[in-house]
């Protein structure tokens, strides 16, 4: 997901603090979702061995169905973003969307 690792006296108010035994160890700066949402998609390319633009319909209705599930269509302009990765419309990813919902 993108996220960092820092000392834990170094942590933010936004950062999530690891402890263990009941002793800070590391401190995981997250990413901002939009962030996040480049590196699922980054890391489904990878795992599909070629850019998602070139699966054909079927594969890219499972690629919005995960990404639905993990949350992508919530992140500010993540339709967009998805549209352009898959290098569909917005409105063939709000189809495949409903679709889903349909079934």
């Amino acid at each position: 997901m993108g996220g960092e690792m820092l000392p834990p006296d170094e942590a933010g108010p936004e950062d999530v603090v690891l402890a263990w035994e009941g002793a800070d160890v590391v401190a995981v700066r997250l990413p901002q979702l939009a962030d996040s949402l480049d590196h699922i998609l980054a890391a489904m390319e990878r795992r599909q061995g070629r850019p998602l633009a070139d699966l054909d319909r079927k594969a890219k209705q499972e690629v919005v169905r995960i990404l639905e599930a993990r949350g992508a269509f919530a992140v500010r302009h993540g339709v967009e973003t998805v549209a352009g990765a898959l290098g569909v419309s917005r409105f063939t990813v709000y189809n495949y969307l409903n679709r889903e919902k349909g079934a």
